[in-house]
């Protein structure tokens, strides 16, 4: 994805986001990484090994998903919202405005730009959200690697969720449930380096 990425707005908001990161260190701001993830119990398949010449059927199938849109802060206090219909910005909405509610200073949420994020009722929010100390920052385009709730998503995933999660889909969402209410204690945590940026 590097090479879509348009370098001057690329160089920009990384000056952006070091000032962010020099506000959050002065404790000025909250510093806030968001982004949605769905889980579902049928894997997805991108690569394969076969024999060479031999064809190898996989048929699509589908599933039950369970969509979250989670705000992890810079300290990784978490923030999750589930959602079980489809992921469209006005769940963004109704998250936000919940979570505006629940900060205690000026807060600075990331986020990339899917058009849920950039959608026009969303902006349409920003002046409202602006006026309780909600601010949103998006990172540049094709920037996945700036967004460290990415790195959550991948542990929970590929890591924490054991095959024994996936006997049931009762089992499979109480186990994603405890992950969350976990993250942060010993078994479930990440150590994030400084970001690259700013050392």
């Amino acid at each position: 994805m590097k090479s879509k990425q348009d370098i001057l707005e690329y160089c920009e908001k990384i000056e952006r986001m070091k000032l962010l990161w020099k506000l959050y260190r002065a404790n000025q701001i909250d510093l806030v990484f968001g982004d949605e993830a769905g889980f579902q119990m049928v894997h997805s398949l991108p690569y394969a090994w076969q024999p060479t010449g031999k064809w190898t059927r996989i048929l699509p199938q589908k599933g039950k998903m369970l969509r979250l849109f989670g705000l992890l802060y810079a300290d990784n206090r978490l923030h999750v919202y589930p959602n079980q219909g489809s992921m469209n910005a006005k769940f963004i909405i109704e998250s936000l405005d919940d979570f505006a509610q629940k900060i205690s200073k000026p807060t600075v949420v990331i986020l990339d730009n899917a058009p849920i994020h950039r959608a026009q009722i969303v902006k349409e929010k920003r002046i409202i959200w602006e006026q309780k100390d909600l601010y949103l920052f998006f990172l540049p385009k094709y920037s996945p690697h700036l967004n460290r709730i990415e790195i959550l998503w991948r542990k929970m995933k590929y890591e924490w969720i054991e095959p024994k999660h996936y006997r049931s889909w009762g089992i499979y969402t109480k186990a994603i449930t405890r992950l969350i209410e976990q993250f942060g204690s010993e078994k479930y945590n990440i150590r994030f380096n400084e970001p690259f940026y700013t050392v």
